[in-house]
């Protein structure tokens, strides 16, 4: 606006000297060409006189530098010119000047030369012999006229724009200074134009529509991003070109995870690629990926405007758990109706035999023997079941009590010692009494499984040795043995549910596959830790600790 005024200022400035000069050059060239007129009138009065008194020795001597005289008879024809050769000028009776003054007595005209740059001026006067004395002069036109008077006009037309740059500069910043300065955080407050008032009022009323907006955008802003960032479900906005606008911190962690940086692009996943171009053509989507170990399913749901997609809301669900628990259910399921059905059919079919009885006397004993080994092996394998399903609902109802988990050692030992004696495995306890707080019979089911496997995965002649002693704060109890060991690949499944390493050996021991997951439960609910150490061929050592907050004084 500054530059509009300006420019305004200048040029309206310019125009009127222009128009000025114009006005000046053309009143002073009529002013100049009258005087010129005037004299040169004077000069013919004169120069008549004196040929009429003298004759055409008048002009002999005469200095004519400025002037050209012509004497004309009455007739028309040149008597005289001081210019040309009298014989070879044409006759002069119809010039203006000579037929006016023949008519008048006096006759006067103006006429341009031949190139334009000069006007003739010229005075006719008759004397009284009849004859006319002309005198003629030169006059310069409007244009050299003004080039004589180039200097001045420069000097005066450098001031003339010198002074209307600098008042034009004055006068624009005073005109806008005002709008300048225009308070826009109070435009009620402002003291300026008052044709501006109904802006600033227009101004005022938006600015607290914005401001109440801005509020309360602001606080919708803030709730979302309390649910988004709080949610554990991965969430990604992308824009209509598909890339990523904004993510939670959910989905940051789990792309950082891959080496995405948590806002890098997502074209190393071909199959989110796909998902991401279906959403933007306006189609829902679902699929599933493998992301940091873990499986989630991914839901690609486009974002309409108006009815055209926009953008796209992508989230990630984790089920790996729920994964994991159907997997584990079908798995428990099946080992259940497994192992359930090996010794029901061994019952099944002795019983059969000695229904029909097909089987001898003396073979009577055995297959009783047999049916009783078999329906222990069935009540041992119901037992643990129950004992996990207690184990899962977190073993509500059980009473914590002080337990000396030495003393409670001692007793598994004792009762271990006739099984390690079959096996040919000497069982050793050492440490120190601990006291702790915890269930009793979970403390002895943790020791019993433990020192059983330790028995019954051993080699002849081995050795199971079982320590309880205080280190740091914590009660450890280990447990190690000079068996078969465990591949490294199968140390975190060893507590899941039927796992057996080795199922042939486990199936000649009798084993329900369920004494490590009892391990497990029961040390979760004390909030134990289990630590396993083994080697392939040379042995095992399974250590449990205990929490500080569990130990008590002695």
């Amino acid at each position: 606006m500054t530059k509009r005024i300006f420019r305004s200022i200048c040029l309206v400035a310019l125009g009127v000297f222009f128009a000025c000069l114009a006005l000046i050059m053309g009143v002073l060239y009529a002013h100049f060409s009258n005087v010129q007129q005037a004299q040169l009138r004077i000069q013919t009065s004169l120069a008549a006189q004196g040929v009429a008194h003298e004759g055409s020795d008048y002009f002999k001597g005469l200095p004519l530098e400025n002037y050209r005289i012509t004497w004309i008879a009455a007739d028309g024809s040149v008597l005289y010119d001081s210019e040309s050769d009298r014989k070879e000028m044409t006759n002069h009776l119809e010039r203006e000047e000579v037929a006016q003054a023949m008519a008048e007595g006096y006759g006067s005209s103006r006429r341009y030369s031949d190139t334009l740059m000069d006007r003739l001026l010229y005075c006719a006067q008759r004397l009284p012999d009849g004859t006319v004395l002309r005198l003629s002069g030169t006059q310069s036109s409007i244009f050299l006229l003004f080039l004589g008077m180039a200097q001045p006009i420069c000097i005066v037309f450098a001031v003339a724009l010198l002074l209307s740059v600098f008042f034009a500069v004055r006068l624009s910043r005073k005109i806008v200074a005002p709008l300048n300065d225009i308070n826009l955080d109070a435009p009620l407050s402002n003291q300026g134009y008052g044709e501006i008032a109904p802006l600033l009022r227009r101004i005022d009323s938006q600015q607290r529509q914005l401001r109440h907006q801005g509020l309360e955008l602001k606080r919708q802003k803030q709730e979302l991003d309390t649910i988004v960032g709080s949610m554990n479900e991965g969430m990604i906005l992308l824009n209509q070109q598909g890339n990523v606008v904004s993510m939670n911190p959910a989905a940051q962690k789990l792309l950082a995870s891959q080496g995405a940086g948590g806002v890098g692009a997502l074209d190393q996943w071909p199959e989110l690629q796909a998902l991401i171009a279906a959403a933007l053509e306006g189609k829902p989507g679902e699929g599933r990926m493998v992301l940091d170990g873990g499986s989630y399913q991914l839901g690609a749901n486009p974002i309409l405007s108006e009815g055209a997609p926009m953008g796209v809301a992508l989230f990630f669900f984790d089920v790996t758990e729920k994964e994991r628990a159907e997997q584990q259910r079908r798995a428990f399921t099946a080992n259940v109706s497994h192992e359930l059905k090996t010794p029901l059919h061994a019952i099944s079919g002795y019983a059969e035999l000695m229904k029909n009885g097909v089987v001898k006397e003396a073979d009577i004993l055995p297959f009783a023997g047999r049916i009783y080994e078999e329906t222990q092996r069935l009540v041992h394998l119901v037992e643990d079941i129950m004992s996990l399903s207690r184990l899962d609902e977190g073993a509500e109802g059980m009473a914590r009590e002080r337990v000396d988990l030495y003393q409670l050692a001692e007793t598994v030992v004792s009762s271990l010692e006739p099984e390690a004696q079959v096996a040919q495995v000497r069982l050793e306890l050492s440490g120190a009494p601990a006291q702790l707080l915890g269930v009793p019979q979970l403390l002895y089911s943790i020791v019993y499984n433990l020192c059983e496997n330790a028995i019954k995965y051993n080699r002849e002649k081995g050795e199971t040795k079982v320590r309880v002693e205080s280190c740091n704060g914590e009660i450890c109890l280990s447990v190690s043995d000079t068996g078969i060991g465990i591949a490294p690949q199968d140390c975190d499944r060893i507590f899941e549910r039927f796992y057996r390493v080795d199922k042939s050996r486990s199936k000649e021991v009798g084993g329900t596959g369920l004494g490590l997951s009892i391990v497990k439960h029961a040390a979760r609910i004390h909030r134990a830790s289990i630590a396993v150490d083994s080697t392939i061929g040379q042995g095992t050592t399974i250590t449990v600790r205990f929490p500080p907050a569990d130990a008590v004084e002695g």
